[in-house]
C-alpha cells in the first residue's frame, strides 16, 4: 500500500500506482464537519458494501471511478471497506439533489419561501414532498470551513455551463434511480450529496452513492409532511446540511450549538445495528 495521499473525515486517500488510489472507508463519525472523538465499529464496511453496490447498479447511468475491491495484500483491518480506485479530477461542487423539505430546505422555505432560491408552491409542511426533485448544489469547503449553498448560476460560474449541465443531469438521474429502488424496499430517500469528478475525460461518480452518510433515508410508512420522520441510523436528528452525517448539531432548532469538538453518543458507538442493516436492505438486489 502506497503514502497517504489524503485524510477526510471518514475517508482516507493513499497512492496505489499510476493513475489509481486506494480508497479507505474508516469508521469515523462526523457532525457537521467535526469529527466524533469514537468510532463506530464497522461502518467504513457497511458504506463500501453499499456503495459497491450502487456503483454496480447505476452503471448504465454514470460510470464510477471503481476498479475493484479484490486487492491483494491488504493488512486485515482494511479489509472489506477500500476500494482501489481511478484517479479522479473533481469537480469543486458537492452535487446535491432534494425531493423533500427537511434541513436547511425547510429553514430556507421557512424564512424565504425558496429552496435554494428557487420558487416552489405555497403552504408545503416540513418533510413534505416537492413537485419534483431539484438539483441543489453546494460549495466544497476547505478543511475547517463549512460548505455554502450555491445557485445553479452560481455553479456555472465556478465550473462552465457546460460541466454544470452534465453534474445536473446525472445526479437527477441517480437519485431517480436510487430513489425508485430504494422505495419499492420501504424507503424514501429524501436527498443525497454525490461526489461527481473527470476520468480521462468522462464524468464519474465517486466517494460513496446512496450511503447513510451522504443521504437521508426516511421509513415510506413512517413518512407524513408536518415533521422531519426519525432516521433509521443513529444519527436520527433533522439536519442542516443535506443528510443525517451532520447530525442534529447542525440544526438550529434542534438545541444543539455548532460544535467546535464532539464526542459521539454510546448509541452511536454500537455497532450498526437493525437502523443501519435497514438502509442496507434499500440498496439491495430485489428478493
Amino acid at each position: 500500500m502506497g503514502a497517504l495521499v489524503h485524510r477526510g473525515k471518514v475517508r482516507d486517500l493513499y497512492e496505489a500506482g499510476e493513475d489509481r488510489v486506494l480508497l479507505v472507508a474508516s469508521d469515523r463519525m462526523s457532525a457537521f464537519d467535526v469529527v466524533m472523538a469514537e468510532e463506530v465499529p464497522d461502518k467504513g464496511r457497511l458504506l463500501t458494501a453499499m456503495t459497491v453496490f450502487w456503483f454496480e447498479h447505476l452503471a448504465d447511468v454514470v460510470p464510477s471511478h471503481l476498479v475493484t475491491t479484490d486487492v491483494p495484500d491488504l493488512p486485515s483491518e482494511l479489509l472489506g471497506r477500500s476500494m482501489l480506485c481511478r484517479r479522479a479530477e473533481m469537480l469543486p461542487v458537492e452535487c446535491i439533489v432534494r425531493s423533500h423539505l427537511a434541513g436547511s430546505a425547510w429553514q430556507e422555505y421557512r424564512e424565504r419561501g425558496t429552496v435554494h432560491g428557487m420558487a416552489v408552491p405555497v403552504g408545503l409542511l416540513e418533510a413534505d414532498a416537492l413537485p419534483e426533485p431539484l438539483f441543489t448544489p453546494s460549495t466544497k469547503a476547505s478543511p475547517g470551513a463549512h460548505d455554502e449553498n450555491l445557485s445553479f448560476d452560481q455553479a456555472v460560474a465556478l465550473v462552465g455551463g457546460e460541466v454544470a449541465e452534465r453534474a445536473r443531469h446525472l445526479s437527477l438521474a441517480v437519485y431517480r434511480r436510487g430513489a425508485a429502488h430504494a422505495l419499492d424496499r420501504g424507503f424514501v430517500v429524501a436527498d443525497t450529496k454525490l461526489e461527481l469528478g473527470w476520468v480521462d475525460g468522462e464524468m464519474v461518480v465517486a466517494d460513496e452513492v446512496l450511503t447513510p452518510d451522504s443521504s437521508r433515508f426516511w421509513p415510506a410508512d413512517g413518512w407524513t409532511p408536518g415533521s422531519t420522520p426519525a432516521s433509521p441510523t443513529p444519527r436520527a436528528a433533522p439536519s442542516n446540511a443535506p443528510s443525517p452525517r451532520s447530525a442534529s448539531g447542525a440544526c438550529p432548532t434542534s438545541g444543539w450549538a455548532r460544535p467546535s469538538a464532539a464526542r459521539s453518543t454510546p448509541q452511536m458507538r454500537r455497532r450498526p445495528g437493525p437502523g443501519w442493516r435497514s438502509c442496507a436492505l434499500a440498496s439491495s438486489p430485489t428478493p
